[in-house]
This record gives structure tokens, sequence and C-alpha cells, in this order.
């Protein structure tokens, strides 16, 4: 029997919330690019994601692959573009990523120095590739936490690499390597109605692209395992009510690479809840409605890996994935935008 495929994204109802995550891949290969390509206008790609975010309509919208610069010029760009195709978002955040970040050291055991593996995340220049949030309402500026900066052997339990020689690559790269790949960052809303709610979000390393001594499985792990230690308490205040964690996993709980159990307790916490967003799309593409990357088979193939993950005590009506019919016009703009499609949630308000 033919699933019945979706050619429109439901609206959020007046008295809703829809929060959402897009890893956009819309990561530039020079400083600069990215904003060229948006004010120069007809770019397939930036076209083809202005098209997804604004057909969807977020309300508060997280954007991965998004390349930082240190006055805001390209994110600033974006929301112009997107007000100008009726989707307005006055409220934007983004801090400096680790991506390109520079190090000055061998950080993946090559034994060269300066290539985009040896920045604190990958990364050819400093920001490629990071994040952002988007809002209609207002960041309560005085209570965001970002923990950035934060050392992986700092980190509790820390699946630090090994080898039979020691510390991988060297236990002088370890003394400086950072935990989050590009951020870790608690962002509180004012949202009426709602009140404050704290978005948790970050994007997390694939656990692929390293050798036996599984460097990036290992990070990809902790990074995850962080909003659990979080949430606990471990590393200061916890949000004072209602939050929503988000963003670019890479991982999915059951198939493709990586160590899954904490992808697994993340998704058992009681302290959150899964609305499993799916699509008809993917349904039909894959047999599996949750999947939100569409990579080469037979491998990664497709995996859930992008999560919106309110907290307990908010009210989900509605979630999804936006992953139309691949011979639509729809389907054609999502896969022309990114691999990863964009994946919202509505809470009641």
């Amino acid at each position: 029997m033919t699933a019945l495929l979706l050619c429109a994204a439901p609206a959020a109802a007046e008295d809703t919330l829809r929060i959402a995550t897009y890893n956009t891949e819309l990561q530039r290969d020079g400083p600069g690019l990215l904003l060229r390509d948006i004010l120069r206008g007809g770019d397939e790609q930036v076209d083809a994601v202005i098209s997804v975010i604004t057909t969807v309509a977020p309300d508060i919208l997280v954007i991965q692959g998004f390349d930082y610069d240190l006055t805001g010029a390209a994110l600033g760009a974006f929301a112009k573009t997107l007000s100008d195709h009726g989707a307005s978002y006055p409220y934007l955040f983004a801090n400096r990523p680790n991506t390109g970040m520079a190090t000055g050291l061998d950080m993946d055991g090559d034994r060269r120095r300066g290539d985009p593996r040896d920045a604190q995340g990958y990364g050819r220049f400093s920001g490629q590739g990071g994040m952002a949030i988007l809002s209609r309402f207002p960041v309560i500026d005085d209570g965001v936490q970002d923990y950035s900066d934060m050392l992986w052997r700092d980190f509790p339990g820390a699946l630090l690499p090994e080898t039979p020689a020691g510390p991988f690559p060297s236990e002088e790269a370890q003394a400086i390597q950072r935990l989050p790949t590009t951020a870790h960052w608690v962002v509180p809303l004012e949202i009426p109605g709602l009140g404050r709610i704290d978005l948790l979000t970050f994007h997390a390393s694939p656990p692929v692209f390293d050798g036996p001594e599984d460097r990036n499985g290992k990070r990809n792990h902790d990074e995850i395992r962080f909003w659990q230690l979080y949430l606990d308490g471990a590393f200061g205040p916890v949000p004072p009510g209602a939050f929503v964690l988000l963003g670019d996993t890479n991982q999915d709980p059951v198939g493709g690479s990586g160590i899954k159990s904490a992808i697994r307790d993340l998704l058992a916490d009681p302290r959150l809840q899964d609305p499993k967003p799916s699509s008809d799309g993917s349904a039909a593409i894959t047999g599996d409605p949750y999947d939100t990357a569409d990579w080469d088979d037979p491998v990664p193939g497709n995996l859930r890996v992008d999560y919106v993950l309110p907290s307990a005590g908010l009210a989900v009506t509605d979630s999804g994935v936006w992953w139309p019919d691949p011979a639509t016009e729809a389907g054609q703009t999502a896969s022309a935008a990114s691999r990863h499609k964009l994946v919202w949630v509505d809470i009641s308000r």
C-alpha cells in the first residue's frame, strides 16, 4: 500500500509554540562566502533552505551548519532574507563556536598541524559550520550559559581516547581539547503564555572519521551525555522551569556508527519527552518514519540524528519531520537544501 505523502507542512495554531532544529549544511569553504551567497541571491541551496523554513514556519529555530562571523553579518543577512519571504525573526543569537578554532597542535594524530581536524572542532576557518538561534521572542541575555570552553578531560567520567603508548594523540593535546565540537548552549527565551523556556542546544561530532582509538566516537558519546549531567546539576544551576533539548546529535539510537548508550539514556530520561516526530516521506523511502537525515546508502544510510525533546511538563500537541516525497517539488526542494531535514514540535501555550 502506498503511503500518503506530505505536500504541505501543517501550520502552527495561534495558541501553540513551534520549536524546530535544522542542520542547514550551509557552511562554505572560506570565510565570507556564505554572506556573499546570501546577499547576491540566486543560490540554489540558500533559496531551498529559505523555502523549507518559511514553509514550516517555526516560532523558534536552531540552525546548524551555518558559518559564524564576529559581527553576525551572515546571520543578519539570512534573517533579513527570511523576513523578506514572510518569516520574521527579530531576535538572533550566536556565540563563537569551537569549529575551526586553531590550536597550533596535532589534534588528530596524523603528525601534521594546521589542518581542519587540528582545530578544537573540525573547520577550515574559525566559525565554519557554527550554530545560531532565530526567534520571534526575546532572548534573556543575562541567563545564557555557554559551556563551549569545557575541557574534555574535565568532563566527569570522560571517555578520553587512549592507545598503548598513552593519551591520544598526546598529553599536550588532551590538556587543551574542548569537549564540544561546535557548542553547548543554554539560552533562555521569554514566551508569552508560557514564560521562560530554556533552549539546551548543541551539534555533536560525527562518531566516524577516526581510527581504532575511536576519538570521535567517544567524543560524540560524551557530548550527548553532557546534557544528563547538566540536568543533574553537575555544572551549576539548571533551568528553573520548562526547557527544550534540541540539536544535531549525529547519533541514531539503533543504526549507524558510534556508542549508543548516551543517546539511548537521553531518550529514556524521565525529565524529557520524545514526541518521535515522523514523516511520510521517510516512511515511503526507508520504511522508517523517524529518520531525519538522508545520507548515501548503504553506509551510513538514513538515520535519526536530529532531535527536539521538550521537558516532561510541557504539553506537546503535534510534531513532524519536514521530509516530503522526493518525487514532488517540495521533496526536491528539501533535498536541495540539506541532507538533514527540519524537525519541529508544537507546544501548547
